[in-house]
């Protein structure tokens, strides 16, 4: 690959082809990365949730932040600052395993404070409240001061993702 040239899709499209790591780092050209997320993707709500699951649990926020782009930019438009809010949530923890605690703790709560309109309605079964608990609580513990180290050499390790996944549906939070 050249890298001195752009990446483009098949319709021309900036798009970044290295490969990325579990937590959406680019890597080497070359390198063995992780499977990317096919962008655009139309699911349903169940589809989508299930989806952005399965990549929290195995500590891929960053990949489950793509699958919830997708249902931001093609669901209704009453849900969109939903699924928005769900992505930002994804992201922060992203940044938050990556050891950057002070743009982790920010998109958490910027998330938390996005899904707050739909907490009676538990929409698609999302457990609402528990995501925004969720949230504020992993935003509290890596940044208390509300000042973080952010991806710089000395920074405080990241969190583990895949042990920090929060559970979407209530039914997924049967037995904690």
């Amino acid at each position: 690959m050249d890298e001195s040239r752009r990446d483009r899709d098949e319709e021309g499209r900036a798009r970044n082809a290295r490969p990325r790591d579990g937590l959406g780092r680019p890597l080497p050209y070359g390198s063995q990365g992780v499977e990317r997320q096919p962008e655009g993707v139309v699911r349903s709500p169940a589809e989508t949730l299930r989806e952005a699951q399965r990549l929290l649990d195995a500590g891929m926020p960053f990949h489950a932040h793509e699958v919830f782009e997708d249902a931001w930019k093609s669901g209704p438009d009453a849900e969109r600052e939903l699924w928005r809010g769900l992505a930002q949530m994804a992201v922060g923890l992203t940044h938050a395993a990556r050891g950057n605690a002070a743009g982790g703790a920010r998109l958490l709560r910027r998330g938390a404070v996005a899904v707050e309109a739909f907490r009676t309605s538990d929409p698609h079964g999302i457990a609402v409240d528990g995501l925004i608990a969720w949230a504020r609580d992993l935003a509290d513990r890596v940044s208390p001061s509300g000042q973080g180290a952010g991806d710089e050499e000395g920074a405080p390790p990241g969190v583990d993702a895949a042990v920090e996944a929060p559970r979407l549906r209530r039914e997924d939070r049967a037995g904690e």
